[in-house]
């Protein structure tokens, strides 16, 4: 099974504007995107709650899919997160997955009153954490879980999820990939973190992982967050013109099955989303025929 290629763009979750995020995220959807990336960084003072954000962004949208990049999990017990991610679910009507991560900025963290992990015990602590939400969307009753990190001891899931919402993580080293690969059902690097020289390495770091635990890998959702701007011709990837940009994606679907895309602007947003839907999407999708 061959994936069909989606775009979307990552709308920041800054407050000072208030209605900010819900223009861009109207924009977003007009344009005919697929996703809404939303951060998530509860100790950053300058954001909103994240899952508060899409609650809210989603009540004003009827078609976008939303995805936090990433779930704090150190921050978020996995039951509870288990529970937000399939309540927004039924909620939208299957318009939401979850982004999901180990942590990061340990100190921040630790000041909000979360776990200081160590980079060993936080992918630990994940692997248990995806289990645990897969336990709480099962349908079961007094589900049961006990490991080093999470503990579940006869809780009762619900709303049960509809079959569409899954997992999608943000990894890198091999572990994580690994597990990416073998327990969810999308993986969401950026750019920024692994550029187009290391891509390749991953992905097949990936693909072997997926077929090890008997999966096809072009089955899972691969998204690539890209940081960039469209503008003048540029020797940086994800820097340069139209053109160039369109190059430069369609050669990441059809050399390393990449079959996602959500833009980052650095600077500009509304207008340079704007660019990236109007110019730069269809274009893709024109060169690439049907899995575009």
């Amino acid at each position: 099974m061959v994936l069909p290629v989606l775009f979307g763009a990552n709308v920041d979750p800054i407050w000072a504007d208030p209605q900010s995020p819900l223009r861009l995220t109207r924009q977003v959807e007009l344009a005919g995107l697929d996703l809404v990336t939303i951060q998530d960084h509860p100790y950053e003072p300058a954001f909103y709650d994240a899952w508060t954000l899409i609650s809210h962004l989603a009540s004003a949208t009827q078609r976008v899919t939303f995805v936090p990049t990433v779930a704090n999990l150190p921050l978020r017990p996995p039951a509870m997160l288990a529970k937000s991610a399939a309540t927004l679910d039924v909620l939208t009507g299957g318009r939401v997955q979850l982004g999901l991560g180990a942590g990061a900025l340990w100190d921040a963290i630790a000041a909000m009153g979360g776990p200081r992990r160590s980079a060993k015990e936080a992918v630990t602590a994940l692997e248990e954490a995806i289990e645990v939400i897969r336990l709480m969307w099962s349908g079961e009753r007094a589900v049961r879980f006990e490991g080093t990190h999470y503990h579940i001891s006869g809780a009762d899931p619900g709303p049960s999820p509809s079959p569409g919402l899954g997992i999608w993580l943000g990894a890198y080293g091999p572990r994580m990939l690994a597990l990416a690969a073998a327990k969810t059902d999308g993986w969401l690097p950026s750019y920024n973190f692994l550029g187009l020289d290391r891509l390749g390495d991953a992905v097949a770091r990936f693909d072997d992982a997926a077929r090890e635990a008997g999966r096809d890998p072009a089955g899972l959702r691969k998204v690539y967050n890209l940081n960039g701007l469209i503008g003048p011709e540029s020797t940086d990837p994800f820097r340069g013109s139209v053109s160039q940009w369109v190059e430069q994606i369609v050669s990441v679907v059809r050399d390393y099955g990449m079959n996602g895309f959500v833009y980052w602007p650095d600077a500009d947003h509304a207008r340079q989303i704007a660019r990236f839907a109007a110019e730069v999407v269809p274009a893709v999708r024109a060169e690439l025929g049907p899995v575009g």
